[in-house]
């Protein structure tokens, strides 16, 4: 299951400290030998459900904390615990960061160095804020996560696919569905791990990204190094812009980018980043994320005392094309350095690329995860076992449709 393969780490590491007590839209499987006890609910994002869920999980145990790892959750699992009288962030808070286009603004209020941003309904409003901003342009989805919708616009032609494309993500968006027109940051992009108490944010890592190339932004690997030198440049302006948005206790998941060199802000998440990467601060740091967001939520100061110095990189595993995967399989022993390997796909299933109309769920193959004295080794290392991997996809045919008619 693939909530196990990207977010075990995270239960595992918070039920070795406290009783856990789920609220799940489906009945545990992986997540049994860690729970006390668990609530089915249909839908988790639906707040009369949530709440009446964590109301009778209260009526039953003396609850400490409430806190979540899903995007989609953020919201409702806010409200859920100020309802039950738990700390947390204000629902607010959590809304601006839900809600980019209400970042952007904070962040411009803030002083906050971000990218010029217009929220539009239509493509005509799109090709006006395309004349205001200028090329290249990015369009996302102002609510959604995981580089879905997101695509980039080179000129005036491209814009009307552009906007398409990241409008269709957007009308699924529950925070807000306009599309954001921005200012295309030209630089590395990175992410800044950042864990927040009572106001205080402590900047524990730095992860370096490699991201497809353009118009699409899906993410293709992570680097974390406990010695980066990027931790003093980025940590002033992650800072200011969790306090921009009011966010005064959790871990962020902070992206930018770093245009000649000077950090601008892409998005914050206020919960643990996905792709693994609270494991590589954890396997380069020793800082147990999950744990400190457990703490947080149980208004305990968190331990955020680096106990290692080394790096970690994962490299999530795509398919050149779209097609039927016939085989996939890792050629040879596994080394020391090499921390696992994951396949989410198997021989049969149909893999989806971005370009085609589909997403991280229906490209990616899988991920593996190093670890090496340094970044540029646990890179190394990371492109070697990569070189090991068995991928055999039979291309789709040159004329078959494609996800709402559309082929880029």
């Amino acid at each position: 299951m693939e909530a196990e393969a990207y977010r075990g780490y995270c239960l595992q590491s918070v039920a070795a400290v406290y009783d856990v007590v789920l609220i799940t839209d489906e009945e545990p499987s992986w997540e049994v030998p860690y729970l006390r006890d668990c609530v089915v609910v249909s839908d988790p994002t639906d707040q009369a459900e949530l709440s009446a869920a964590g109301r009778a999980l209260a009526e039953r145990y003396d609850l400490a904390g409430v806190f979540t790892w899903t995007e989609w959750y953020l919201v409702p699992v806010a409200r859920l615990a100020r309802q039950l009288g738990l700390p947390t962030t204000s629902p607010e808070a959590v809304q601006a960061c839900r809600n980019k286009a209400t970042s952007r603004a904070l962040f411009a209020r803030h002083g906050v160095p971000s990218a010029a941003s217009v929220s539009v309904r239509t493509l005509a409003e799109a090709e006006a804020a395309a004349q205001r901003i200028g090329y290249p342009l990015v369009l996302k989805p102002a609510a959604h996560a995981a580089s879905i919708g997101v695509i980039r616009a080179d000129t005036p032609e491209q814009l009307t696919g552009a906007f398409a494309f990241a409008d269709q993500a957007a009308g699924l968006g529950r925070e807000s569905t306009s599309v954001l027109v921005e200012e295309y940051l030209d630089g590395p992009e990175v992410s800044v791990e950042c864990v927040t108490y009572r106001g205080e944010t402590t900047v524990v890592a730095v992860t370096r990204k490699t991201v497809s190339a353009p118009p699409f932004f899906e993410e293709l690997a992570h680097c974390v190094d406990a010695a980066d030198p990027l931790l003093h440049v980025v940590t002033p302006v992650a800072r200011a812009a969790i306090r921009a948005l009011g966010i005064t206790d959790g871990v962020c998941h902070v992206e930018m980018r770093l245009v000649d060199g000077r950090p601008r802000l892409v998005e914050v998440n206020g919960r643990i980043a996905g792709d693994m990467i609270g494991h590589l601060v954890r396997l380069a740091t020793g800082i147990d994320l999950p744990r400190a967001a457990a703490d947080i939520a149980c208004d305990r100061a968190p331990d955020v005392t680096p106990t290692r110095s080394s790096a970690a990189a994962i490299q999530l595993l795509y398919p050149d094309t779209s097609g039927t995967l016939l085989r996939l399989g890792f050629d040879g022993v596994n080394p020391d350095w090499l921390d696992r390997v994951h396949f989410q796909h198997q021989a049969g299933d149909q893999l989806l690329l971005p370009a085609d109309g589909g997403n991280m769920w229906t490209a990616r193959i899988g991920y593996l995860i190093t670890t090496a004295p340094t970044a540029d080794l646990a890179q190394a290392l990371a492109d070697q076992a990569a070189r090991r991997i068995q991928v055999h996809v039979e291309p789709r045919p040159a004329d078959e449709p494609v996800a709402g008619g559309r082929r880029t």
